[in-house]
């Protein structure tokens, strides 16, 4: 019989090196960096060993004046930085795939706050990392100085054992990117004015990157050939296409796809839609002979087997879809495909390098976790001993433990209060935009119903009693949270006062399809995450009420203490679309202010600066504030003498991510020398001392 999919598993040249199959980790950022290259070193390594034919770095600074401080991203300043990225070649050549490194220098988008160097930039500008420092002009004295910068940095990178050096030009935050753009670029010297003299400089670091290395490394050219900001930016046919013409059959490679970070990594909640970087990038190939990889959240083997035979790329790039299944082109090649842990596009990945700490996934709890924990997202310890678990609860802790349980060798007995599992990622993914956090349920109810050894039980809702009737060696409570209705929350740790006189809903009589009266609806927002904003949203699509002038007229009041809408939503990239969306759903917005009490059809607002109040008319309250754990089983069941643990959500509420991380943690622990565990938890990459 032909394998369909054997296409994606022909090697490939780039330029002097060969790529074993069509699999290409494109350069991601991880939280990781300088600051942990053994922890950096093993997730690539994980990449490699699950059959990724190239694994990426993430941008790695070039110079001190390319300085992302506070942020954990790769440096190549010097010789010293050679061992640490050592540690990646090795590991990822010691299972046959390339390693790739992406050279960057920052320009205006690193503010320097480590090396207290003057940005460096195309002309005089503000940083944009929020410090009120600016970029300097770049003088053609210190562009000679850059050139010099970069061709030493790929020296060392070759040195390094990389068999990929990038030139980077894209997400708006690289010096090479900004002297293509008018926007940034407003020189009257060969760097500036014709696009054929702002692309000089990306032309000249090519050229001396390919005769410094060329005949050993290949040179890549990642380039955003359009800025999502139609004619006040670069667009795909107009200069984006007339760049590619310029430099066609100068990089070995070209990695292609838009700018700026929050397009090129669109949450699904905003792009559902596998592949929705083509309609911008497929042009490429038909204009170089060179290889080309683009991205676009690809899962789906047939469509990775249509772009290759079309033509439309030779490489199927990823990012996203690595973190969340590291072992997806061995699983495309096992004829595994129906074993695919699918990325959400929740962004939980990328919000983790923008607060500073290792990568994390919310579809993979191994992720990050590979050298801290020694953690395989494929592989667990067998039981050392027979025993039995009864895992109470079917949300997301609860599937992730029972499957792990299970990987393990135990006996196994899941059972769910409600009808169906999946608790809150079901109950979240049919909210507008959500749909996608299903994924997270449903792969790991299709492994558990393969699974010998499992029994489901759903609609059964178990006492004490039942518990200790049923015998089980190990009790994990997965029993979840419930949102408070009293408003208490992050700013206030008391309730809303009058809450009688106002019609209330939490959000999980929402997400129950209970829906608000006609009638103002004022959502308060303390919990100033994700949930609030969706369910604003939701409720105004629901409602979708238009006047005889064609204006959106919701009824919807969103209050939050916060000074924005879903400010923790900066870090997945989604703040500003979700602010656009709701003030484009003519959604009322009230920011700086606390819900304080509720008199007949208004509510109190009082603001957290002044102390001033205000009244807003609304009929229902939505507090989008806190979660309670429901634990109420674990106490008795302690007293009792069973062997019991609370994870997830009943232990501590917190992201969905957070509740797959504590469920696969349950699992792996069960029986597990505390102290050794104890050891892995706080296992650290110390800085040596010279």
């Amino acid at each position: 019989m032909i394998d369909p999919y054997s296409i994606l598993f022909e090697p490939l040249a780039i330029g002097p090196v060969v790529a074993r199959n069509r699999f290409y980790q494109v350069p991601h950022c991880c939280g990781m960096g300088h600051l942990r290259p053994q922890a950096h070193a093993a997730m690539r390594e994980m990449k490699a060993r699950g059959g990724w034919a190239v694994v990426s770095t993430e941008e790695a600074e070039i110079h001190p004046s390319s300085d992302l401080s506070p942020y954990a991203e790769q440096r190549i300043w010097d010789e010293r930085d050679i061992p640490a990225l050592r540690l990646m070649t090795d590991a990822v050549h010691e299972h046959g795939a390339l390693a790739a490194i992406e050279l960057a220098h920052n320009g205006s988008h690193a503010a320097n706050l480590y090396s207290r160097i003057a940005p460096l930039a195309v002309g005089n500008m503000a940083t944009d990392i929020g410090y009120s420092r600016q970029a300097r002009n770049a003088t053609k004295k210190d562009l000679h100085e850059f050139r010099q910068w970069h061709r030493a940095a790929a020296l060392r990178a070759r040195d390094a054992g990389f068999d990929i050096v990038y030139v980077y030009a894209g997400h708006r935050m690289t010096l090479t990117q900004q002297f293509l753009l008018p926007e940034f670029n407003d020189r009257r010297d060969e760097y500036g004015g014709s696009l054929e003299n702002r692309v000089r400089l990306i032309r000249e670091l090519l050229e001396e990157t390919k005769e410094a290395i060329g005949d050993t490394c290949a040179v890549a050219f990642r380039f955003a050939v359009d800025e999502m900001r139609g004619s006040d930016g670069m667009q795909a046919e107009e200069e984006g296409r007339a760049v590619v013409e310029m430099l066609a059959e100068l990089p070995d490679l070209w990695d292609v796809n838009v700018s700026d970070w929050s397009n090129d990594s669109i949450t699904t909640r905003y792009q559902p839609d596998e592949g929705y970087q083509l309609p911008y990038t497929s042009f490429v190939k038909s204009v170089t002979s060179k290889p080309v990889v683009s991205v676009g959240k690809f899962t789906s083997p047939d469509k990775m087997v249509s772009l290759v035979k079309n033509g439309i790329v030779d490489f199927i790039g990823a990012a996203r879809p690595s973190i969340a299944d590291p072992f997806l082109p061995q699983k495309i090649q096992q004829g595994r495909s129906d074993e695919i842990r699918e990325c959400i596009g929740c962004n939980i990945c990328v919000a983790s390098d923008n607060m500073g700490v290792s990568i994390r996934c919310t579809q993979n709890p191994t992720m990050g976790e590979e050298w801290r924990r020694g953690w395989h997202p494929e592989h667990i310890e067998p039981k050392k001993a027979d025993a039995s678990v009864l895992i109470v609860g079917g949300g997301p802790a609860g599937l992730e433990s029972a499957v792990q349980f299970a990987r393990r060798g135990f006996l196994v007995t899941l059972s769910e209060a409600g009808e169906t599992l999946g608790g809150r990622v079901v109950a979240e993914s049919g909210l507008n935009g959500l749909a996608a956090w299903k994924r997270v349920s449903d792969i790991r109810i299709y492994e558990l119903q393969q699974k010998a050894g499992v029994s489901i039980y759903t609609s059964s809702r178990l006492t004490v009693e039942n518990i200790k009737e049923f015998g089980a060696d190990h009790v994990v409570l997965a029993t979840g949270s419930v949102w408070r209705a009293d408003g208490i929350g992050r700013s206030s740790r008391s309730a809303v006062h009058k809450l009688e006189k106002i019609k209330v809903l939490t959000p999980d009589n929402i997400m129950q399809g209970e829906l608000p009266a006609d009638g103002p609806v004022l959502i308060y927002d303390d919990d100033q995450c994700y949930l609030a904003g969706v369910i604003a949203e939701h409720l105004a699509v629901k409602r979708g009420n238009i006047t005889d002038k064609g204006v959106v007229n919701n009824g919807i009041i969103f209050v939050t203490p916060a000074n924005s809408v879903s400010p923790w939503m900066e870090h997945t990239l989604e703040q500003q679309r979700i602010q656009k969306s709701l003030l484009e759903l003519k959604v009322e917005i009230h920011t700086g202010k606390q819900v304080v009490s509720v008199a007949d059809g208004t509510v109190e607002l009082q603001c957290i600066y002044t102390d001033a109040t205000s009244n807003v008319r609304a009929d229902t309250l939505i507090p989008v504030t806190e979660r309670l754990p429901v634990d109420a089983l674990y106490e008795p069941l302690q007293q009792a003498g069973v062997s019991v643990e609370l994870i997830g959500d009943a232990h501590a509420p917190g992201l969905i991510a957070d509740a797959v991380y504590s469920g696969h943690l349950a699992a792996r622990g069960f029986l597990a020398d505390p102290k050794a565990a104890e050891a892995a938890h706080f296992m650290r990459e110390l800085p040596a001392l010279d």
